[in-house]
């Protein structure tokens, strides 16, 4: 049912294309705006009709790419839910000690730690913290999100993560949110990947994965990494696992 609400959703919507982003506020307000600026501890905001606007970094929840519902849109959303909807058990997100950070980085003990803590996959983990951040502690984006796992001044706060440019207190932040995005959106990898990138309420309004091409990207991403490596290590009962043919994980920088 969720699956075909989704495609009926982005079929209807096809005929409206959109170039926007829309700035979402820790409130659950939104509004589309043209243009966005992240100036240290606050984000201006360029209207469409003109004019600009300028509000403190922690009111905005994120910025998400409104760019939507292109008939390749609803074609990449559609092959994601069915290349990768119900494909391992509950288990596969969950912490477990063969299976590692896909990638050779400084932080990979950190990443473990938090991992095990939070009882979320080491290796979905890293593979997070590669496409946010490419394992770059001081990284900041245009949107204002911070640190290796990229956390949103906002996002920190409630976390309780007070040094968002320490590598363990932001992985940690980072894994806790994942955690939760898991727990809420019924242990589907997908689907928190997309929490992650695009908000709980873009997920929860589309039923599914939305059809931004940033989110859809990054979900993509993410998934062409992690999921060879975990199919290596959780297989239905009574089948043998084998690593997939040819996939290596690369190494970061």
């Amino acid at each position: 049912m969720l699956r075909n609400a989704l495609l009926a959703t982005l079929l209807l919507a096809a005929a409206v294309p959109a170039s926007a982003s829309i700035a979402v506020f820790t409130d659950g307000r939104s509004m589309k705006v043209e243009k966005f600026k992240a100036v240290e501890d606050s984000m201006q905001l360029t209207m469409k009709g003109g004019g600009v606007v300028t509000v403190p970094l922690a009111r905005i929840d994120r910025v998400i790419d409104d760019e939507v519902s292109t008939p390749e849109v609803v074609a990449e959303v559609k092959k994601i839910i069915e290349e990768h909807h119900g494909i391992f058990p509950e288990r596969s997100w969950r912490y477990n000690e063969a299976s590692t950070p896909l990638f050779n980085s400084k932080f990979n003990a950190t990443i473990v730690e938090a991992a095990k803590k939070f009882d979320v996959d080491a290796a979905l983990v890293s593979a997070v913290i590669k496409a946010e951040s490419d394992f770059n502690p001081h990284e900041v984006s245009n949107k204002g999100a911070r640190g290796l796992m990229q956390l949103m001044p906002a996002t920190a706060r409630r976390l309780s993560v007070r040094r968002p440019f320490d590598p363990a207190s932001n992985v940690n932040g980072g894994v806790r949110y994942l955690k939760e995005l898991l727990e809420r959106f019924d242990h589907r990898p997908e689907l928190a990947l997309a929490a992650y990138n695009a908000g709980e309420n873009a997920v929860s309004s589309y039923g599914g994965v939305p059809p931004y091409r940033e989110t859809i990207g990054y979900v993509k991403k993410i998934l062409s990494w992690w999921t060879p490596a975990i199919a290596a290590t959780v297989a239905p009962a009574g089948v043998a696992s084998e690593p997939a043919a040819g996939k290596t994980a690369p190494s970061s920088r």
